[in-house]
């Protein structure tokens, strides 16, 4: 797997949280699919915050943008779920 910074981690697990981020936009950033995602999640969070994600994410039409209703006309990111420098 690929070596990224903090602050690309930090960003993946941000981005990987966001609702109404899909994984395509993801993949298209950081060229992760959803199954390196999920690793990275895996091995970044605690267990019990993983499985709160792992749980949220499954099956939501928001996270997979084939499967979305909508366009999406912007973004907009909050500085919540990043990894915090000692």
């Amino acid at each position: 797997m690929i070596k990224f910074s903090k602050e690309d981690l930090s960003r993946i697990i941000e981005m990987a949280w966001e609702d109404r981020t899909p994984f395509e936009a993801i993949k298209k950033e950081f060229e992760l699919n959803q199954s390196q995602v999920r690793k990275i999640m895996e091995k970044e969070l605690n267990s019990g915050s993983f499985l709160v994600w792992k749980k949220r994410v499954r099956g939501r039409k928001t996270k997979h943008a084939s499967l979305r209703n909508f366009k999406v006309g912007r973004h907009q990111s909050y500085d919540n779920n990043k990894i915090k420098s000692k």
